[in-house]
């Protein structure tokens, strides 16, 4: 169990360096290993133990088709998180049945664009780990927040908002999903909801922020970053934009986040009035040569 586990861990922390297709084959070779090894095992503390891992290890190998596929593979990801749904709720583990929710609510908010079935499942997911992790439920609201903002409801939003915050400020160490939790997830999301709402000032003030805090987290940080591109670029601020722009192409070479790749195409398709300028143009060319490497 524990060098399962240590795999494990290996392979979460290699997701924010490096491209996920590089992490598929040993994410699917433990994921296999671990099921096997949790069905021969005999009822008790070894198989449940064996069961949450599973849990885990398919939603990480969920997480990872997603991201390798820039996104477009929703329904093998989905696949994958069934299965973890499915484990959680047989082992009545609130946590791992959140995570897994979560994990779903992405597909429809990030890959489907289905915003009021984002909305459902981030709820619910709140719903389920309201007892058992404050950081988890606050994750959820989070994403709830960011499914109003997308829905145009300014006031939702900006409730929900505020139960994350003191959701994630009520959250310690012995939470049972802390090591899910990061200090700046809260101004990534917040940034992402001002930008949807056409609060381009609040977006960059948070998204900002929280760039500078990031390092090391290479995929969620051009995530941020093509959001902060985009608030400068909507906001009329093209240097501002184009800067910040270049510096998450340069988080994206050596990793390629499905995440920050949709945005950042996304703020560059938002150039096409300033497509004259040298500056965007040679922008579209390092794009080219990002898609070029693939």
């Amino acid at each position: 169990m524990a060098e399962l586990r240590t795999a494990m861990d290996r392979l979460t922390d290699q997701y924010d360096h490096v491209p996920s297709a590089a992490l598929l084959a040993d994410a699917g070779q433990q994921l296999h290993k671990i099921t096997l090894l949790a069905d021969e095992a005999p009822a008790g503390r070894a198989q449940r133990a064996l069961r949450a891992l599973q849990a885990d290890a398919a939603a990480l190998m969920g997480q990872l088709i997603w991201d390798a596929s820039q996104r477009r593979d929703h329904e093998s990801a989905r696949t994958y998180y069934i299965q973890s749904l499915e484990v959680a709720r047989h082992l009545r583990d609130p946590t791992a049945e959140g995570h897994a929710l979560l994990r779903t609510c992405y597909l429809a908010l990030y890959g489907a664009t289905d915003y009021h079935q984002g909305l459902h499942l981030a709820l619910q997911a709140a719903q389920v780990t309201r007892g058992t992790s404050q950081a988890l439920t606050g994750l959820a609201l989070l994403h709830a927040a960011e499914a109003y903002a997308f829905l145009g409801d300014d006031n939702s939003c900006e409730r929900a908002l505020l139960r994350a915050e003191k959701r994630l400020e009520a959250s310690n160490s012995t939470d049972a999903a802390h090591e899910l939790f990061t200090p700046t997830h809260f101004g990534r999301l917040a940034g992402s909801c001002y930008l949807s709402l056409g609060k381009y000032d609040q977006a960059q003030r948070f998204l900002q922020d929280t760039a500078a805090h990031m390092q090391g987290r290479r995929k969620s940080r051009a995530i941020v970053l093509g959001n902060l591109a985009l608030a400068s670029i909507r906001g009329n601020d093209l240097d501002a934009g184009l800067a910040v722009l270049n510096d998450a192409i340069d988080e994206l070479q050596g990793t390629r986040g499905g995440g920050g790749m949709n945005i950042i195409f996304r703020a560059a398709r938002e150039l096409r009035p300033w497509r004259n300028e040298n500056a965007v143009q040679e922008v579209q060319d390092r794009l080219l040569a990002l898609m070029e490497a693939a």
